[in-house]
């Protein structure tokens, strides 16, 4: 379970290694939890159209740790889908 970003205002960013379902990998996302990776975390999708959603807010975060997690995701979009594309070997 890498982590993608750096630690943000105390939330953690990071990918599962098992990020199938089935045989197929789930589409482009990051969990956010606070201070350590949990497995109950919430999930940030990052669309094709390069939209963010939350998925589930399963770590509980307030509305102001969201909305922080959500604009650092969206500044680093780009680095985060060429690490999920790196890591899983997608080309």
């Amino acid at each position: 379970m890498p982590r993608v970003l750096v630690d943000y205002l105390g939330l953690v960013f990071y990918f599962w290694s098992n990020e199938f379902s089935g045989n197929k990998l789930e589409p482009i996302h990051v969990h956010v939890s606070r201070g350590k990776q949990e497995e109950n975390a919430t999930k940030i999708w990052i669309k094709q159209n390069g939209t963010l959603e939350v998925a589930n807010n399963n770590s509980k975060l307030t509305a102001k740790e969201l909305s922080r997690a959500l604009e650092y995701i969206d500044a680093n979009k780009n680095d985060i889908i060429a690490l999920w594309y790196q890591y899983f070997g997608i080309l």
